[in-house]
């Protein structure tokens, strides 16, 4: 096997190094949600959200309006719950975080709405 020269090891280095830095579990678990403590409170408002919007469409089911309708009103009714998410998950108040966590609300709140009618 023919050795690297002094020039290619450090290429290979920079570039095992570089795909390291790309790898989806350094990006979550080595900057800023390496904090447990962080993690573990938007653990927490992630289930605090999905919980009130389970007992918010439970009762909206009995209604006569369509599965959007329905889910909008309970979403719209957990929005305390999803502004302390969006609060906790997004410090440079970036306006498409805002809109993941809103449109992933939504279509939570959709899901709970059909296995409530289910």
């Amino acid at each position: 096997m023919k050795r690297l020269g002094p020039s290619k090891r450090v290429a290979m280095a920079v570039l095992a190094l570089s795909l390291t830095a790309c790898s989806r579990d350094y990006i979550f678990e080595g900057n800023e949600y390496s904090n447990p403590i962080k993690v573990a409170r938007i653990k927490e408002l992630y289930q605090v959200r999905d919980a009130c919007l389970a007992k918010n469409a439970v009762p909206s089911v009995r209604g006569g309006s369509d599965v959007a309708s329905i889910a909008r009103a309970v979403s719209l009714a957990c929005a305390p719950e999803t502004d302390r998410l969006i609060a906790a998950t997004n410090a440079d108040r970036d306006p498409k975080v805002v809109e993941a966590i809103r449109n992933d609300t939504e279509q939570r709140a959709t899901l709970y709405v059909l296995r409530a009618r289910g």
